[in-house]
């Protein structure tokens, strides 16, 4: 395991002092030292690699997220659970997965992330392929084993994006962390097509758990190959003066006191003092709420509406039809790239003229989202494709805030700081946001349906009534990016000067 002082460069005393040095989101516009992991003239060809093999990592691991609603019904069938039940699943699954972000954030900035990334994938690919194989008896296995399938996921989504940011310079970052999170959408939407398709196939639904391990495993053997032991860290430096005793060291512009190393602590409280961080993550949270609510209901939901108009019959077979699944899927990989993509370049555009772009895009496709949302809901019992539109056209402006809300925590929060803030933004995000919304979904649903006559009108309605907690959910979203435009400018002067 690599101790955090060191460094693969052993000429200590030629390195220019700290000041002289340049950080995460600086590294464009200050001055150039030698030191090779902090400053270089362009990205190597390994580095597109690195990025590459990071890229299909993630496809995987979110593909692992919604293999199950993609065969809710059939997995509903199978255990015999209740709306509330079902809803529990995946929030089996982000409870683990925020619960272990904190953990390996820390281990993200202290140690070698690649035995991190390598660990995880290796362990959530095991659990998951082991999950295909357990009877409708032990259904507690397998809420167990999707909570264990959390924590391997974990370390991978906090360790990997901070890799890229110090791979890449602050032009090629946005680029390249686009293209990372594009895979979030396409991921999502796989899991999805991957599960409808081969439950369709086999007539089996646990065979869309023994695909994604096979995945894995290539990931990890490229991982191993391809990827450098260590990657390089903008703060590398910075830490190796401190073990060499140069701690303290007078910063001539800013004339602050700059410390090389600092405790878990002391990183908490500066980020709850980082109020741009603060309202974009609670942004965020509001973007995981409606996407966990809608990645595990939508399907299910889009199955009730066409029962009522009479477009397919209730499902009483051992495997139920999944083309809600596969087209849901679709509309999920096609929104995703094309949302991700527009809000890259929304931002680099609109950054040029306004340096408050970034939380005011997202405020706006927030709202816009909402609305769709909203009107897709309200014609679902009378038109199926207007409500296949109008939650593609919903999902479309979701998806523009991914990459866009990670650049603004990168260049809020001094790179020192990066994988522990990516880790809160994590805890907060889960915990307030797609954690509970499948089981509130699901319990609202429950309530609705014990105090009505039980019927396939009144499990329509009852879904129906309790999505409409997520268009708010939207609005209030949009009110915290607004927040975070208050704010942006300050916070990362703050930043650029640490």
């Amino acid at each position: 395991m690599q101790n955090p002082g060191a460094h693969e460069n052993t000429g200590l005393q030629s390195q220019p002092p700290p000041e002289e040095q340049n950080y995460g989101t600086t590294a464009a516009h200050g001055r150039q030292g030698p030191f090779v992991s902090v400053s270089r003239n362009g990205p190597a060809k390994r580095d597109y690699l690195t990025a590459a093999v990071l890229c299909y990592a993630n496809l995987i691991n979110f593909m692992d997220w919604f293999i199950v609603p993609g065969i809710l019904l059939d997995i509903q069938k199978y255990f015999k659970l209740s709306d509330g039940d079902t809803g529990l699943l995946q929030t089996a699954f982000i409870l683990c997965y925020m619960l272990a972000a904190p953990i390996f954030g820390y281990l993200g900035d202290r140690y070698n992330r690649k035995i991190i990334l390598g660990a995880g994938i290796f362990f959530w690919s095991c659990v998951t392929l082991g999950s295909s194989f357990i009877s409708e008896l032990y259904y507690w296995i397998f809420f167990l084993s999707r909570g264990l399938v959390g924590i391997g996921t974990a370390s991978y989504s906090t360790v990997a994006p901070t890799i890229i940011a110090d791979l890449f310079e602050e032009g090629k970052r946005t680029t390249m962390l686009s293209i990372f999170y594009i895979f979030i959408p396409v991921g999502s939407g796989l899991g999805y097509v991957l599960a409808a398709g081969m439950a369709g196939i086999t007539g089996d639904w646990h065979w869309a758990f023994r695909i994604t391990p096979c995945m894995g495993g290539l990931a990890l053997v490229l991982l191993i190959l391809l990827v450098p032991h260590r990657t390089p860290r903008r703060t590398a430096a910075h830490r190796a003066l401190s073990i060499s005793g140069t701690i303290r060291v007078a910063a001539e512009k800013a004339g602050v006191q700059r410390t090389a190393k600092t405790t878990w602590c002391q990183d908490v409280i500066s980020l709850a003092k980082n109020w741009s961080f603060v309202w974009s993550s609670l942004g965020l949270t509001a973007m995981a709420f409606v996407t966990g609510a809608l990645g595990m209901w939508v399907p299910l939901f889009l199955y009730r509406a066409q029962v009522v108009q009479g477009i397919v019959s209730p499902c009483l077979e051992e495997s139920c039809n999944s083309s809600n699944s596969l087209i849901f899927g679709g509309i999920t990989i096609g929104t995703g790239i094309l949302g991700v993509i527009a809000g890259a370049e929304a931002a680099r555009r609109l950054r040029k003229i306004n340096n408050k772009a970034d939380p005011l895009i997202c405020a706006t496709s927030m709202c816009i989202s909402a609305l769709c949302l909203y009107i897709a809901l309200m014609v679902a019992q009378t038109n199926i494709l207007s409500t296949f539109i109008f939650i593609a056209f919903g999902e479309l402006f979701l998806s523009v805030n991914w990459a866009v809300v990670t650049d603004i925590l990168l260049y809020v929060v001094t790179p020192r700081r990066q994988s522990t803030a990516i880790a809160l933004q994590i805890l907060v995000s889960h915990l307030l946001g797609d954690a509970g919304s499948p089981y509130l979904i699901g319990i609202i649903s429950n309530a609705i349906q014990d105090k009505n006559a039980r019927s396939f009108q009144w499990s329509f309605w009852s879904m129906q009534y309790s999505f409409i907690i997520c268009t708010f959910v939207g609005v209030f979203g949009g009110g915290f990016f607004l927040l975070t435009s208050f704010y942006i400018e300050e916070d990362r002067k703050e930043a650029e000067r640490l």
